[in-house]
């Protein structure tokens, strides 16, 4: 089978396949997030019914909770939680080395203390290749060691070692065929960090590769640079994941670049707190302004959200606090979202993808 196949080519985007034991997933692609095996909200079905056909699920969360043993009695997370498409986790490397005060990094991988109870717990390399084992997840990814920003040039340095040092072993590790394993490029804010990181990764012959450490506090402009400096470099004939960016306006940069996958918890976070993308752009529904409103959330959106319900009416949903408008909010952020990536796709296959870009910011305003 094959993983990975560029179907159209135009400049440097791209519009591929990547194809698993779990099915076809049609590049450039957003994946909703759903930390500890559920997107917030939305059931299995919802996310079928919208078109999605891979999510993201956290190790970390997962390892800690419902613990590893449970999701064995599974057979792995489709079976847990009831989805039939495709699933990546990441390592939990971000959540671990989030926790700063909690964590001790070793030679032989990183000890933390569990943010629920305090215990401590070790992973390593070969350890988070087992849990993701367990987990039976599609595409997997290398522990790597996320800095935080800001980091000086030495720490960015010692911290890439480390890294390269653990996408090795993980290699070693891994044995599952059924699932792919994505080495992550680090290196921060550093260009030639950056270069060094994607000589090493490149030489393990991975099946895909990851830009890792952006979106992680820095500004917009040391994101994109970082796009700018590797995305193209990386190579052509496997996927290129920008990881946790998503936004709208960062997908059409990023895509312009050439990469290919994205994750955020953007679109389903700010949804929940009233906010919705509409095609001019971002708006609060619950503000007072919407409060006799009748119109969609998002004039000419197809969602069911949009063909059934006013602003007012989702307003007034989160002024009583009632679940139904953050589910409201959530499917509507959702679907603008998979709408988005496929007018994408449509714009590079027929070769017209700076006109797209453009006839979409004449109206989106960020």
């Amino acid at each position: 089978m094959e993983f990975f196949k560029i179907i159209k080519k135009y400049k440097n985007t791209r519009v591929a396949e990547i194809k698993t034991s779990h099915g076809k997933i049609l590049t450039p692609v957003f994946m909703p997030v759903g930390t500890q095996a559920t997107v917030k909200i939305m059931t299995p079905f919802d996310l079928e019914e919208l078109g999605y056909d891979i999510i993201l699920a956290n190790t970390y969360h997962l390892y800690l909770r419902p613990g590893c043993d449970l999701i064995k009695k599974f057979n792995g997370l489709h079976n847990f939680m009831g989805w039939k498409k495709n699933i990546l986790t990441d390592s939990g490397g971000f959540q671990v080395f989030s926790l700063q005060d909690l964590r001790k990094i070793t030679g032989e991988g990183v000890i933390f203390k569990s943010h629920i109870d305090g215990s401590e717990h070790l992973f390593t390399p070969e350890k988070v290749i087992e849990i993701q084992n367990i987990l039976n997840s599609d595409i997997i990814m290398c522990l790597d060691e996320c800095p935080p920003y800001p980091s000086t040039y030495e720490y960015i340095n010692d911290s890439l070692a480390t890294t390269i040092e653990w996408a090795k072993r993980s290699k070693i590790a891994h044995k599952n065929k059924n699932q792919y394993l994505f080495g992550i490029i680090q290196g921060g804010i550093y260009k030639d960090l950056r270069e060094k990181a994607m000589s090493e990764m490149f030489k393990l012959d991975f099946p895909g590769y990851a830009l890792g450490g952006v979106s992680v506090g820095e500004d917009k402009e040391f994101i994109y640079k970082v796009v700018d400096w590797c995305a193209t470099q990386m190579p052509e004939q496997k996927p290129r994941y920008l990881m946790g960016v998503g936004t709208p306006e960062d997908i059409w940069y990023a895509v312009e670049r050439g990469i290919d996958m994205f994750d955020c918890v953007f679109p389903t976070r700010i949804a929940r707190n009233g906010n919705i993308y509409t095609h001019e752009g971002q708006i609060a529904v619950r503000n007072a302004e919407f409060k006799e409103d009748t119109r969609p959330m998002d004039e000419g959106c197809s969602c069911y959200a949009c063909r059934t319900f006013s602003r007012a009416y989702i307003r007034h949903l989160f002024n009583v606090h009632e679940i139904l408008g953050m589910r409201l909010t959530t499917l509507h952020n959702l679907y603008f979202m998979i709408r988005l990536l496929e007018r994408i796709r449509k714009s590079i296959l027929e070769e017209n993808f700076e006109k797209e870009r453009d006839e979409f910011f004449k109206k989106y305003k960020i």
